[in-house]
């Protein structure tokens, strides 16, 4: 019996116009064997939910250095479960002061990462949720 391939999309919602990050835990996750979807930069909520959808992912990663995490991921969030994809797992990184991360375990968010997060806890991490 095969396990099942993890699907990944990788998006940068907002204005920000750096992805570097995005795209080397995008590599991370393809050379642990995940499928992975990156979407490039300045998504809409409804660009990133509706490639959640048409692509079948397990998973989102949303990279925000912007700041706008607080006003992006809740709306992210409502979309997906507008979607019918209650299930998908949600991952944030980027530029996420302490005191919100609270507030966006609470919408769902499963895991958030800040700059110099390990590659190999986020892979780590993201198979455990997919277990769960």
């Amino acid at each position: 019996m095969s396990e099942h391939t993890i699907r990944v999309l990788v998006a940068k919602p907002g204005l920000d116009g750096h992805d570097r990050g995005a795209k080397v835990v995008a590599r991370a996750l393809r050379d642990a064997g995940m499928e992975v979807i990156y979407t490039g930069l300045r998504q809409t909520p409804e660009m990133i939910a509706e490639a959640a959808l048409q692509e079948d992912v397990d998973v989102v990663g949303l990279s925000i250095l912007s700041g706008a995490h607080m006003a992006l991921a809740p709306r992210i969030m409502e979309l997906l479960k507008a979607n019918g994809q209650d299930q998908v797992k949600v991952f944030m990184g980027g530029i996420i002061p302490d005191e919100d991360m609270p507030r966006l375990k609470a919408m769902g968010i499963t895991g958030i990462y800040g700059p110099g997060a390990s590659t190999e806890d986020i892979v780590k991490e993201i198979r455990e949720a997919m277990k769960s």
